[in-house]
C-alpha cells in the first residue's frame, strides 16, 4: 500500500475539489482492499450512482467514500438530510470509507465504518438554506461518529501505519451478526458497547453499566425493565465474544 496520491491524474483539473476527488478515489481504487474477504482491488461504480463509490466483487460489500484534508474529527459533513436517513435504514446502504490526507498529499488516515453501525440518531440534521440560497430550503446533514462504538472504526491506515490486512479482516466481520437486528434491537446492543466503553477499566461490573440506568432511561421512556435489559444485553455481548464474563457480575473487556 503506498500512501502517497498519484498526483498525475489531478492534471487538467482546477477545482480544489475536483482535485481532492479524483486523488482520493484514485487512490482508493489502487491502493484499498476489501476489509470483509481481503480481495483487492475493489471496483469503482460509474460516476453518480446514489448508493455508493465502490464494490467488492467477489462478497459484494459496497462502499461510499468521504474524504478530508486535515484531522478526521468527530462530526463528518454529508449531503441531503432525508436521503441519509432513508438508505441508513434501508437493505441497501453501503459502509463508509473515510480518508483523511496532508498537505504533502499523503494519507494519514483510512478507516472503514461497516454500515450495522449507521443509526438514525447519529444523523445530524442541518438548518434548512436560506430563501435567498440558490438550493432555498434543503436541508443536509452531518455524521456524527464520535458517538460510534470503537469495535466500528476499523482502520487500514492509522497515523500513517498501515494496519495489517488479517487484523482488519476480523475486526470487521466480527460484528456483522448486528445487520441481522432490527433498529431497535442494534440500537439497544450499540448503546450497551457505548456505555462499556465510557468505563475506564477494562475490568468492570454490573454494577458499573447499571450506572448508566438514568441515560438509558432517558432514550427509552417507554421501558420500563432498564436493568434486565442491560443484563440481557451484556449476556448477548458475552454470546458474540465481544466481552468476557468472570462470574459474580464481574466481566472484562476484549
Amino acid at each position: 500500500m503506498n500512501l502517497n496520491f498519484n498526483i498525475k491524474f489531478a492534471e487538467g483539473y482546477t477545482s480544489n475539489s475536483q482535485i481532492a476527488r479524483v486523488l482520493t478515489e484514485n487512490w482508493v481504487k489502487e491502493n484499498s482492499y476489501c476489509p470483509c474477504c481481503g480481495e483487492k482491488p475493489i471496483l469503482e461504480y460509474e460516476n453518480n450512482r446514489p448508493v455508493a463509490d465502490f464494490y467488492c466483487k467477489k462478497c459484494t460489500e459496497e462502499f461510499e467514500l468521504k474524504s478530508k484534508n486535515g484531522k478526521l474529527g468527530g462530526i463528518i459533513n454529508d449531503g441531503a438530510y432525508d436521503t441519509m436517513i432513508k438508505r441508513i435504514t434501508s437493505d441497501v446502504n453501503p459502509n463508509f470509507f473515510f480518508l483523511t490526507y496532508n498537505k504533502q498529499n499523503t494519507v494519514d488516515n483510512f478507516l472503514i465504518i461497516p454500515k450495522q453501525f449507521f443509526t438514525p440518531e447519529i444523523i445530524i440534521k442541518r438548518k434548512p438554506l436560506s430563501e435567498t440560497a440558490k438550493r432555498a430550503g434543503w436541508i443536509g446533514c452531518n455524521i456524527d461518529i464520535s458517538n460510534i462504538s470503537q469495535l466500528g472504526k476499523i482502520f487500514l491506515v492509522e497515523k500513517s501505519k498501515i494496519i495489517n490486512p488479517i487484523l482488519v479482516q476480523e475486526a470487521f466481520n466480527k460484528t456483522t451478526f448486528l445487520r441481522e437486528k432490527s433498529i431497535e434491537s442494534k440500537g439497544w446492543i450499540l448503546d450497551i458497547l457505548n456505555c462499556i466503553e465510557k468505563i475506564p477499566s477494562k475490568e468492570f461490573s454490573l454494577k458499573d453499566v447499571y450506572n448508566f440506568e438514568k441515560d438509558l432511561r432517558v432514550k427509552y421512556p417507554n421501558n420500563n425493565h432498564i436493568k434486565d435489559k442491560i443484563r440481557q444485553q451484556l449476556q448477548f455481548l458475552r454470546d458474540k465474544g465481544l466481552i468476557e464474563f468472570n462470574g459474580r457480575g464481574n466481566y472484562k473487556k476484549i
